[in-house]
């Protein structure tokens, strides 16, 4: 790999010009993973509860997607709905920024439209529910996860398989839980979802990234559907 010593500032960190996300992209799609994003295109995605790709406050940049900070182009949600699946992505958000990714996700539940998994400055909280990697506000991840702290990059997965969720952090799980479970309505009811109607169930949904107004990058999102026995 080349590699481009060209640095500028965002957000008041440094990150490499156009090798800082072209150059991870990686183009080979095998064993049943395919791309969400390429790396080029948003075609894979629209505004939530839109048809349409927003206008503002979401671009794609050397090669990743990027939410710019404090431009409100809302949530964005995938084209497809998923039933089971593994999904897998990098990402990287500034000192005290907030991001999420969210699944289960329907239109039909505004205010709660699915589960988050977190993507924050863990030096901001002590609440381990609204640290990375949690389920936001109803579990939380392990006590000593391998977090790198913004801004570095992160690489994120996600598995359901059936009722069972699985949160994973730079290749280590760090989360499990059962949906519909008594351990996780139990959760939902002490959190801030606990009168949201069938919040805890599976679903086939869609796969929201979240506009916190905060910047974020996203770059090899990536997505392998399990099927069913």
């Amino acid at each position: 790999m080349k590699i481009i010593k060209t640095f500028i500032a965002v957000s008041g960190f440094l990150i490499c010009g156009v090798a800082f996300c072209a150059d991870n992209f990686n183009s080979n799609q095998t064993d049943g993973w395919r791309y969400l994003f390429d790396g080029k295109s948003t075609d894979n995605w629209r505004g939530y509860r839109k048809q349409m790709f927003p206008s503002t406050g979401w671009k794609v940049e050397d090669g990743c997607l990027k939410k710019i900070e404090g431009q409100r182009g809302g949530d964005i949600i995938t084209k497809e709905q998923f039933d089971n699946f593994e999904l897998e992505w990098e990402w990287r958000i500034p000192p005290k920024a907030n991001n999420g990714v969210k699944y289960f996700v329907t239109e039909q539940r505004p205010g709660a439209p699915g589960h988050e998994y977190q993507m924050f400055d863990d030096t901001t909280t002590k609440n381990r529910k609204q640290m990375t990697a949690s389920f936001y506000d109803v579990l939380p991840p392990t006590e000593h996860k391998p977090i790198k702290l913004a801004p570095e990059w992160n690489q994120s997965r996600l598995v359901v398989n059936g009722n069972r969720v699985e949160h994973w952090l730079n290749g280590e799980k760090v989360l499990e839980y059962e949906c519909g479970s008594p351990t996780l309505m139990e959760a939902i009811s002490k959190s801030k979802f606990k009168n949201a109607e069938g919040f805890g169930k599976k679903i086939k949904g869609y796969i929201m990234l979240t506009d916190h107004t905060s910047e974020c990058w996203f770059r090899n999102i990536k997505i392998r559907e399990i099927k069913s026995n």
